[in-house]
């Protein structure tokens, strides 16, 4: 059976495959953290966060993603990009699936 965070990884991974971008790898684990997918967006490295919830009691999907996470995406975001050996046009995304509706927020936040 597969979880509801993986099912709504593989939306996320369509939806943006729909949109023109290329997966490049699921769910990176280092010490630091989780990128749950890396996509292409042309020449651009693109980290992607997939949020899900069922509503938007407590801040919702977006809210999730507060400074503390932000963090650790970039943390984790630097160990990938040091392995890769040089340094790609990069950008962090944000999907955020409520209930049925799914927001793509591209550049979500900085490094």
């Amino acid at each position: 059976m597969v979880s509801r965070g993986a099912a709504a990884e593989q939306m996320a991974a369509d939806y943006l495959a729909r949109q023109g971008l290329t997966l490049v790898e699921r769910n990176f684990r280092c010490r630091l953290g989780e990128i749950d997918l890396i996509m292409r967006d042309g020449q651009t490295l693109v980290f992607v966060e997939v949020r899900q919830r069922a509503s938007r009691q407590f801040g919702g999907a977006a809210a999730s993603i507060d400074s503390r996470k932000q963090q650790k995406l970039v943390a984790t975001a630097q160990l990938y990009l040091a392995k890769l050996g040089k340094m790609p046009p990069c950008r962090f995304d944000a999907v955020l699936m409520q209930g049925q509706s799914v927001q793509w927020i591209r550049d979500a936040f900085g490094a």
